[in-house]
């Protein structure tokens, strides 16, 4: 892999995310301190009272364009620190990061390896074909409120993150599928598409519907829906594999013909 494939598969996902930041509307934004800012070469994002901290308080894009300094990290880190309001926050560290030593630099400011996520791309054409007895549908504004209940739920945050999640529902670069049974929502999942390229993320089902094949179809959807506006390559992650961890994304993603492109370490800063 180089160093601009890379880039682009990382950037896709941070570009995502930190317009998932920008999205936040004025009550979400209040309640969780939500924030979105550039320090040097890192985004830094900080929300708080919703975890995981490896989703919501995060340093990204260090070592991803171009080779960090340790000043640079330290710049980073001490904003992350004075904006995370006591919460743990989380520093991501593929093996292609520049320089090879970020991961060490870490450490010796007390960072310790959190649980890492797997990276994964394929092309966006010739979509699965995914069987489920659901209705499914891109929805826009009219359906945020469902749309972020949905992922709130399936995921366990707090209900207050809902409408954050919601936002995004027939926002620009944006593609929000939900599945309803009966017209009542119980899956979703959102792409979001740029320069060729689309992140495929907060995938989530209510428990009430899970193993009906709902994320299998809702990946294939997104990728139909991605190459149509004009995207070559999909990108998502999930958690790493281990005996203590579910497995069902990670199966999901691969039966949907994504391929493993390296496994990205989360270095997650000391206790407060």
């Amino acid at each position: 892999m180089t160093q601009r494939d890379f880039s682009a598969l990382e950037g896709v996902e941070f570009d995502a995310t930190a317009d998932l930041y920008r999205a936040a509307p004025d009550g979400a934004r209040a309640a969780h301190a939500i924030e979105l800012t550039e320090v040097g070469p890192a985004t830094c994002m900080t929300a708080r009272a919703i975890e995981p901290a490896g989703v919501f308080r995060r340093a990204v894009r260090l070592g991803v364009g171009g080779a960090a300094s340790e000043t640079e990290l330290d710049v980073a880190l001490a904003h992350m620190s004075a904006h995370s309001q006591g919460h743990r926050y989380v520093v991501p560290v593929a093996p292609q990061s520049q320089p090879s030593e970020l991961g060490s630099w870490l450490k010796k400011r007390g960072f310790v390896r959190g649980y890492a996520w797997m990276k994964f791309s394929r092309s966006c054409e010739s979509p699965p074909k995914a069987e489920c007895d659901l209705e499914f549908r891109i929805v826009g504004s009219d359906d945020a409120e469902a749309f972020g209940r949905v992922v709130a739920s399936g995921f366990g945050l707090p209900a207050s993150a809902a409408p954050w999640i919601g936002a995004l529902a027939g926002r620009r670069n944006w593609v929000c599928v939900t599945a309803f049974d009966a017209g009542e929502p119980v899956a979703a999942g959102a792409a979001y598409v740029s320069d060729g390229y689309a992140w495929l993320g907060l995938g989530a089902t209510l428990a009430s519907h899970r193993r009906r094949g709902a994320q299998n179809a809702i990946l294939a959807r997104r990728l139909r829906e991605a190459a149509e506006r004009g995207a070559r390559v999909a990108v998502t992650e999930t958690g790493e594999q281990a005996p203590d961890k579910p497995s069902t994304s990670y199966r999901n993603i691969l039966r949907a013909g994504f391929e493993e492109r390296y496994l990205r370490l989360n270095y997650l800063s000391p206790p407060c």
